[in-house]
């Protein structure tokens, strides 16, 4: 009976003496054994998970925003309009019970009055050429470009191309910081990108999305349309701004959203760079951009139309109009006619048939091959320049 005791008593001293020395090892390493109470425990990032005491870039896209905003630049425009005269002030009527008690001044209305307008612009090379929108710009007559680093600079409107809705501006400056152009083959939808700009003028603003949708058409925001279609928020002050990728390069200027209340609804728009590209050097070149033409109108082929005209599929585009003495009507093109191919290469619907057209220089010679009533054929015509857009009334 003597022995059971005596190795208990030993296993209930060990158990002491290892508690003892827990205790004596706690107060050297203080945290060593858990405290009861109200505490929690939690999980911390491990010294090699770390690089200099930041997270992996893989949870970051401080780096690419830090690349590209100093790119990124204010855009203030200034402009004189004259204010309407009030109808009501020509109301016999109302002129009899006020009188001219709110016109004491006949010249008030005539008087100009200053409007200004905000977005923002993408440095695109260090001797101070920098794109944004056409309808940031347009009618302005005074700019101003404000740096990040809050250096005003004034600048002037190399050219526009109303079409695309870019606008190529030039301030002096001795060396600015270039953005960098990506590779628009490189980009897939799901992408992370980053809209940099000036959203309703609180300051130079970044903002995180994927890329949603590729070649956006046919939505009547500009003549040639081919989008980058991203949630990440763009408001009122983007236009004219950077959309990036994940390492900071540049793949799209911000241009248009869908909205109906004004601010961002997910749904914004960005030229890709592959049109800024063309579209800015023909400007800076040329001080303008031009285009092929051929005075057609043509209209898509939706699935009735292709069963009316007894077409295999809906591809190419119809046409809907001619103009008188234009070059397709001496090539001999005819309302009805579907055209498939320019040049040999295939029609898919009226938006690539006009870039296609937009694409050919003045004064070459197109062949154009069409179907009429089922029957393939090769009309050729001259291409002469595309005229300018017209503006819309007052």
């Amino acid at each position: 009976m003597q022995k059971p005791w005596l190795l208990f008593a030993q296993i209930v001293t060990a158990v002491v003496l290892v508690l003892a020395s827990l205790l004596a090892l706690d107060r050297l390493i203080p945290g060593l054994l858990p405290v009861p109470g109200d505490g929690i425990i939690i999980r911390e990032v491990a010294n090699s998970e770390t690089q200099n005491g930041a997270a992996h870039p893989f949870s970051t896209f401080a780096d690419a925003a830090g690349k590209a905003r100093p790119s990124v630049v204010n855009i203030f425009t200034s402009k004189e309009v004259r204010a309407q005269r009030n109808p009501l002030m020509d109301d016999p009527v109302f002129r009899r019970f006020f009188g001219d008690r709110f016109n004491t001044d006949n010249n008030a209305n005539d008087r100009p009055q200053r409007v200004s307008n905000l977005g923002s612009g993408v440095i695109v090379s260090a001797d101070g050429y920098i794109l944004t929108n056409h309808h940031v710009v347009e009618a302005a007559d005074e700019i101003q470009v404000a740096l990040p680093d809050g250096k005003t600079l004034q600048a002037k409107v190399v050219g526009t191309d109303p079409e695309t809705d870019v606008a190529v501006l030039k301030v002096q400056h001795p060396q600015l910081p270039a953005i960098t152009f990506a590779k628009l083959d490189n980009l897939r939808v799901g992408d992370v990108v980053l809209a940099i700009g000036n959203p309703f003028g609180v300051g130079q603003t970044v903002t995180m999305g994927i890329v949603s949708a590729l070649g956006r058409s046919h939505l009547g925001i500009n003549t040639f349309e081919n989008y980058i279609q991203t949630d990440a928020a763009i408001n009122p002050g983007n236009s004219g701004g950077a959309l990036v990728d994940s390492a900071g390069n540049l793949v799209g200027v911000n241009t248009a959203i869908f909205s109906r209340s004004g601010g961002s609804l997910g749904i914004g728009f960005a030229i890709p760079v592959s049109i800024v590209r063309q579209v800015m050097d023909q400007i800076i070149t040329h001080g303008g951009v031009t285009r092929g033409w051929v005075g057609i109108e043509v209209q898509e082929i939706s699935p009735e139309i292709a069963e009316s005209f007894g077409l295999k599929s809906t591809d190419g585009a119809l046409i809907a109009g001619v103009l008188r003495g234009g070059p397709a009507d001496r090539a001999g093109i005819h309302p009805g006619d579907v055209l498939i191919a320019v040049n040999g290469k295939p029609v898919k619907d009226s938006v690539s048939l006009l870039n296609l057209i937009a694409a050919l220089p003045p004064g070459k010679i197109a062949q154009l091959r069409l179907l009429r009533e089922q029957t393939e054929m090769q009309a050729l015509a001259k291409v002469e320049k595309r005229p300018a857009m017209a503006k819309p009334a007052p």
